[in-house]
């Protein structure tokens, strides 16, 4: 990683595209994951088209893996002209506001790429989850370190919240199946959906704005596009549900622009309301 982290960004992104063809290849049981989860998200596409998208998004994800070495162990090098930016000033709005943000982002194939831009704001912070690798959890946090004064572990509220209420945006990938605990069902591409409400929690602990990052890839202009919505008007008054459902419907407008962008290998189904079959279960 850190040889591929020098290399020029058209080696970069070829050897990536190749790591994703080893990857639909040989990593059967994500492949499966992914094909589920494609099916069930655009049963408009016949066995082709899915095929073909399920063969982009490894593509997109073999890309996501390598690039990523780039922000974590090269980060001294300047990618600012590989980003383009949309809504900026949505965000520094909401930072003017002087209590924190809650900036929502999602597992898109990008989801670490655009970290040098988001560090050059100066207020960000990010949450991530402790992965049980102990090298892997070195390697992201270390990395992400050299970009965010704050790389908060989900699970410490205390800390999250004190950097809110220091006017610190925080960003969070609120689009994961952490089981039923904290999670409400909500509708994403047509199906009933667990989704964290952690983000209407914060916006309500602290009276935060919130906004959505979204993050897409150029292969061949080799930019990768930061795109910040608005701030998200009657968001966190109450109704947990609500607040779900919205998310869910901004994400997924988002995912039908570029649907082989997305991190489909995850168990984003995982949960099912009682009564229901797992969708990723074989045979």
């Amino acid at each position: 990683m850190w040889v591929l982290a020098r290399l020029p960004m058209a080696w970069i992104l070829a050897i990536g595209q190749a790591v994703g063809w080893l990857g639909y290849h040989l990593a059967r049981s994500r492949r499966h994951i992914t094909e589920v989860n494609i099916a069930q998200c655009f049963p408009q596409l016949d066995a082709r088209q899915q095929r073909k998208l399920v063969r982009d998004n490894f593509r997109h994800t073999g890309i996501g893996a390598v690039e990523i070495a780039l922000p974590w162990l090269n980060p001294q090098r300047d990618l600012s002209q590989h980003y383009v930016v949309e809504g900026l000033e949505h965000l520094k709005a909401a930072h003017d506001l002087g209590r924190g943000v809650v900036l929502v982002g999602a597992h898109y194939t990008t989801i670490d790429i655009t970290s040098q831009f988001l560090s050059t704001l100066g207020f960000v912070d990010v949450m991530y989850r402790r992965n049980k690798n102990p090298v892997w959890e070195w390697l992201q946090t270390h990395g992400r370190g050299h970009h965010f004064d704050g790389v908060v572990e989900r699970s410490d509220m205390r800390q999250i919240i004190k950097r809110l209420k220091a006017g610190r945006a925080m960003w969070y990938a609120a689009d994961q199946d952490y089981g039923p605990k904290h999670s409400v069902f909500a509708p994403f591409f047509g199906l009933a959906t667990a989704t964290i409400t952690v983000s209407s929690r914060l916006a309500q602990r602290n009276n935060s704005p919130v906004l959505m990052l979204h993050q897409l890839r150029d292969i061949d202009s080799r930019t990768w596009t930061l795109r910040f919505s608005p701030v998200l008007d009657d968001f966190a008054q109450g109704d947990l549900q609500t607040d779900a459902t919205r998310l869910n419907q901004l994400l997924e407008t988002s995912l039908r622009q570029v649907p082989d962008q997305y991190l489909w290998m995850h168990r984003r189904f995982k949960t099912r309301p009682n009564g229901e079959d797992s969708f990723y279960r074989k045979g």
